[in-house]
């Protein structure tokens, strides 16, 4: 059951959160071979539902300001539950069990939500792939040898297996849209300043932010909505949002205006790595273009040539590394290889090295953003190429070939970070293989343009009609 509905069924009393809850928690533990969780709090998500049961046998009801009131979600395991363990997909942090919630879980219970656990996530989410030394890898439910993209994973498998029906996540590169294109599902990573954003490591440069994966444009809209309706205590403000913000999930189930779509199959990786696109993510692409056509839409060549953005990203994404918090002493002993690499690589930079990387990363913003702005919406592949074997990136000559391995599997996503511009992922099907995995495209909007590119994915969700579930769902 999808979002909307299961929100539905259970405020009008069809479906009790009990056996919502438990229900949910017999799907985990039936797949627990797909690696979607790190930890599952089974005990204390039920007792959050019998209280929510209780409170409906006494004559009460869920608040207006609690849309999501019993519907089990989960938190991503980079972000902290107070008394929850929380590893960020650490082994070096197996055991730690924080005495705060960061924002993001204080904003799913705000919902009226309850969280059954912790999705899994690669070590920091500092990887576009979900294995660690912690769990077992995130599996992709259409074909398990291969991998769950990165970094929200384990939310991505959650929600495409049927465990969960939508998961939050986050993003500071891809890490929603990534998987959610591997497995088949919709990710929708906000613009910067939507959302109230924490986790381990914060978000340097604001690159990262907190956004939904769910089955639909409009469970995406829908969760969303449900998150970004409490208190905001950060300066920094997405355009078109605060208290009154327009609901997204009207935008979703209403017909999209006539817009001016830019297209383009250019990544701001080109010329530094192999960015060869699979047929399929091509077939995918123009099929999206057809239909966007057939809607009235007009679309267009985007024309946009990203230029120097290889070193300045490469600059700050190490950059953000340098502060997790283990000394450099104990890197080796705690941390898994990539990532003791990583941090090493960013306690290395110069001051002035990494403070003129987020310069040239603010350059980049206003230059695309300026590109970009005669469009509505621009349209871009999801993904380069297929989902690859578990241990693909792993299997890299060296740190950096495993780097250039992930830009050459989703080229077309960490820009969208660096500018804080809003996108969603949708799959688009293929009428010539109607039970495989569906290939994705990405819409990406302009700063606060969430609206237009969740009407835009609701209309190509139409045009496309009903997805297969994966095997075994």
């Amino acid at each position: 059951m999808r979002l909307a509905e299961l929100a539905r069924t259970i405020r009008e009393g069809e479906l009790s959160p009990v056996e919502v809850v438990r229900d949910c928690l017999e799907r985990i533990e039936a797949r627990a071979d797909l690696g979607a969780f790190i930890t599952v709090t089974g005990e204390r998500a039920v007792e959050r539902a019998e209280a929510q049961d209780a409170l409906r046998a006494r004559g009460g009801a869920p608040s207006a300001r609690e849309p999501l009131w019993g519907v089990p979600l989960a938190d991503k395991d980079l972000v902290a539950r107070a008394g929850v363990r929380t590893t960020y997909g650490s082994r070096g942090f197996a055991d730690f069990v924080p005495e705060h919630s960061d924002p993001s879980a204080e904003a799913i219970d705000r919902t009226g939500a309850i969280s059954v656990g912790k999705t899994n996530t690669p070590e920091f989410g500092m990887t576009g792939y979900t294995e660690n030394a912690i769990a077992p890898p995130a599996r992709n439910p259409w074909q398990p040898a291969t991998g769950a993209g990165g970094s929200s994973g384990g939310a991505a498998v959650a929600v495409s297996a049927r465990l969960l029906p939508a998961a939050p996540a986050s993003d500071g590169g891809g890490s929603i849209r990534i998987p959610a294109a591997t497995v088949g599902v919709v990710g929708l990573k906000p613009s910067r300043g939507r959302l109230p954003f924490a986790n381990g490591l914060g978000s340097p440069g604001g690159l990262s932010v907190a956004g939904p994966i769910a089955r639909s444009a409009e469970d995406a809209a829908l969760l969303l909505d449900a998150l970004a309706g409490g208190p905001y205590s950060y300066a920094t403000r997405a355009p078109g949002t605060g208290d009154g913000h327009d609901s997204l999930v009207a935008a979703a189930r209403s017909d999209a205006p006539p817009m001016r779509v830019g297209a383009t199959l250019a990544t701001p990786w080109d010329g530094w790595t192999d960015t060869a696109l699979d047929p399929r993510a091509l077939a995918a692409y123009e099929r999206a273009i057809g239909m966007l056509g057939s809607a009235g839409h007009g679309v267009e060549e985007a024309g946009w040539r990203p230029r120097g953005y290889p070193e300045m990203f490469t600059t700050i994404w190490r950059a953000s590394a340098a502060a997790i918090p283990v000394p450099d002493d104990e890197l080796d002993a705690r941390l898994e290889p990539f990532t003791a690499w990583l941090v090493r690589e960013g306690r290395s930079l110069r001051t002035e090295g990494a403070i003129r990387g987020y310069q040239d990363a603010t350059a980049f913003e206003r230059e695309t953003i300026a590109a970009l702005s005669p469009f509505d919406a621009v349209l871009t592949p999801a993904l380069a190429l297929a989902p690859q074997q578990v241990g693909w990136h792993a299997e890299a000559a060296t740190p950096l070939g495993n780097f250039e391995r992930q830009c050459m599997y989703a080229p077309h996503t960490s820009f969208v970070n660096v500018c804080g511009l809003p996108a969603i992922t949708v799959p688009i099907g293929d009428p010539d293989a109607p039970g495989e995995r569906p290939w994705s495209v990405q819409l990406v909007g302009r700063p606060g343009g969430e609206a237009a590119i969740v009407a835009l994915a609701a209309q190509l969700e139409s045009a496309r009609g009903p997805l297969p579930a994966p095997p075994g769902s």
